[in-house]
């Protein structure tokens, strides 16, 4: 077995669930009623994803940490 690491972006939605997206896996989304039930479903939809891949013969998507930026920025906006 082998182990990978993905990055998730886990956004809590206005109405209160947590949204999952994995950008490594175009189409990859699951959410969540809490922030561990969105982790919970992150790794089954990878999973799914990861599997769905092998079973048709595609290779799985490898993230190279230092070609990626996940963080905040501030910018200056003038007024509207």
């Amino acid at each position: 077995m082998r182990v990978y690491q993905f990055t998730v972006i886990i956004e809590r939605q206005p109405e209160g669930e947590y949204l999952v997206s994995v950008p490594a896996l175009p189409g990859c989304y699951t959410e969540g009623r809490t922030l561990e039930e969105a982790r919970e479903m992150a790794v089954d939809a990878i999973r799914a994803y990861c599997a769905s891949l092998l079973k048709h013969g595609d290779p799985i998507p490898v993230e190279f940490p230092r070609e990626q930026f996940v963080g905040r920025l501030s910018v200056d906006l003038e007024p509207a």
